[in-house]
């Protein structure tokens, strides 16, 4: 596999905190490479031998922002346990519904813009429907949980101009924990 040449924005980069207009349909080509190059990626920083080879953290999510195309449109590579991916490209999601139960990623959040630890915990909603279009255009709608609904919300904070460490309360980085579930 040959590495894709992306340039991920540094938390610093203020396109990170701006918000990313809707995409048009059909998509143009370029953003159709952006969407393919995002997978590979992601797939190869989570492969031990590549993410040694290639010197890379491992990386489950990524926005179009996060290369400084401010374009509502994300994608997930999630490992499965046979080791194959299942792949979700992203585009114009909304949130329908959302549970009332929070849960926090225990070893806490991480993101490939933010390259520093990050102590504390972000509340996130432990299952979600989500109505998005897929790269035809087509709209769907999906129901996401525990893991997956987490990667979910951080990327939509990316299209909102949203960093996780954002919402995380600098005086009291673990409040309110106890009212939430850890995973």
């Amino acid at each position: 596999m040959i590495l894709p040449d992306l340039k991920i924005l540094d938390e610093k980069d203020k396109r990170l905190h701006q918000k990313s207009k809707p995409v048009t349909f059909p998509l143009n080509d370029s953003d159709k490479k952006m969407i393919e190059d995002m997978l590979l990626f992601l797939k190869m920083s989570q492969i031990e031998e590549e993410r040694v080879k290639y010197d890379l953290r491992a990386g489950w999510g990524m926005s179009a922002v996060q290369l400084g195309n401010l374009k509502r449109f994300f994608v997930i590579a999630e490992e499965l346990e046979d080791h194959s991916f299942k792949d979700y490209i992203i585009i114009n999601p909304e949130i329908i519904s959302h549970s009332e139960e929070l849960i926090y990623v225990g070893e806490g959040e991480g993101c490939l813009s933010v390259n520093r630890e990050v102590e504390g915990i972000v509340p996130r909603y432990a299952r979600m429907t989500v109505k998005y279009q897929n790269m035809n255009g087509e709209e769907i709608k999906m129901r996401v949980r525990e893991d997956v609904a987490i990667a979910f919300q951080h990327e939509m904070d990316h299209l909102e101009g949203i960093l996780f460490v954002d919402k995380i309360d600098p005086k009291n980085p673990y409040k309110n924990k106890e009212f939430m579930r850890e995973i």
